[in-house]
């Protein structure tokens, strides 16, 4: 196979467990039916503006599906839009916040369950922006030449950890709560190839960026630590099962008071990729962003209208109210809906933003859609 210098997305497939459940039906699933938890629930889902999501929980909160099946079910999602098999695989790149299990890493349990053939693995650790991360790593295995077809899934199942037997006995401010009702299960994959698809529109990346700002501020979002600093004796491992239980370390929390500096902090680092030119803010097509909440959507259309007085912001593609917050797995949930929605024509292009709040960190990916080889506009 001869090198190459190109990278196309040409299949994208999604799952998402179970029906959607409104904001009513999450107590059914989770639990914390109590008077002060259901007014910090309510506030929560009033700012976000999530009005459904999906759990891999049945009605009674009991789990029904594993992370790594999510994943294997997104995948066979992209590879059937593609039209070809687990055996046409050669690298597989996985990313997830938090796995089924601490060893084989992700991407190894994924691969047992999904099948096919010997193939390149990576598992990329993080929280929302890994998926990018993954994203990047294929890609760019795919430009060395190394391989010709990888697979890139982003998968969530934050759901067991988010009910009420997590939180019975121990302190449950907002930094755990705000994440209790923002977070939902699903995952989301593409497929990455060297040419383009060869009867349908694909997306060429053109570039992948992904910097970590975590020199410069403290941890937001965490767990396995009992406070926001590790230090030695103190973290998951340290300490017994269930003196880290009971001291809370299992529980996702999230420092809200940083997050207002976290929005800032992205758009002034999409403001940089515009300044030195990766991003053309006037043949800028469509944007599709991973947040968490409503509220960083009307930050960022502020911020981008002082970059684009013109901006149209019909061109904002987010399916957060619809879909939840899927972490790692959001980006390419969102993606694949807008992609089988017919939002993207040949020529256009498509900034993939995520923020991820972990201790500061954000990935973007630029994509330019073209047409099938051969075909009138076709250009690769």
């Amino acid at each position: 196979m001869g090198t190459t210098a190109t990278a196309y997305l040409t299949g994208f497939g999604r799952y998402l467990p179970g029906d959607p459940v409104d904001n009513d039906g999450i107590v059914a699933r989770l639990g914390g039916d109590d008077k002060v938890t259901e007014r910090i629930r309510r506030r929560i889902l009033e700012s976000n503006g999530i009005r459904q999501r999906h759990y891999a929980l049945d009605e009674r909160g009991e789990p029904t599906e594993l992370n790594e099946g999510l994943a294997v079910k997104a995948l066979q999602a992209a590879l059937d839009d593609r039209g070809i098999g687990a055996a046409d695989l050669r690298m597989l790149a996985c990313a997830t916040t938090m796995g089924d299990v601490l060893v084989p890493g992700f991407a190894s349990m994924v691969h047992g369950r999904l099948g096919g053939g010997p193939m390149q693995l990576l598992s990329a650790s993080g929280v929302c922006a890994s998926s990018l991360a993954a994203l990047d790593a294929a890609v760019s295995k795919i430009r060395l030449g190394d391989h010709p077809v990888a697979a890139v899934v982003g998968s969530e199942l934050p759901s067991r950890s988010l009910r009420q037997r997590r939180f019975d006995g121990i302190r449950a401010g907002m930094d755990s709560h705000f994440l209790r009702w923002m977070l939902s299960d699903g995952a989301g994959a593409v497929v990455v190839e060297f040419q383009p698809h060869p009867t349908k529109p694909s997306l060429r990346v053109d570039w992948v960026r992904h910097v970590s700002l975590a020199h410069e501020h403290d941890v937001c979002m965490r767990a396995g630590m009992a406070g926001p600093e590790t230090r030695v004796g103190d973290t998951w491992q340290d300490v017994g099962i269930d003196e880290a239980e009971a001291r809370g370390m299992f529980v996702l929390r999230q420092d809200v008071s940083m997050l207002d500096d976290l929005a800032q902090t992205g758009i002034r680092q999409f403001e940089e990729l515009v300044d030195i030119g990766l991003v053309d803010v006037h043949h800028l097509d469509h944007v599709v962003c991973h947040y968490s909440t409503n509220m960083f959507r009307d930050v960022a259309f502020e911020a981008l209208r002082r970059r684009i007085p013109t901006l149209d912001t019909d061109r904002w593609f987010s399916n957060l109210e619809t879909r939840g917050n899927t972490g790692s797995a959001s980006i390419f949930i969102a993606l694949e809906e807008a992609w089988h929605a017919g939002r993207f024509a040949p020529g256009e292009t498509v900034l993939l933003a995520v923020p991820e709040s972990g201790r500061f960190s954000f990935a973007f990916a630029h994509l330019t859609v073209v047409a099938p080889p051969g075909s009138q506009g076709a250009s690769a």
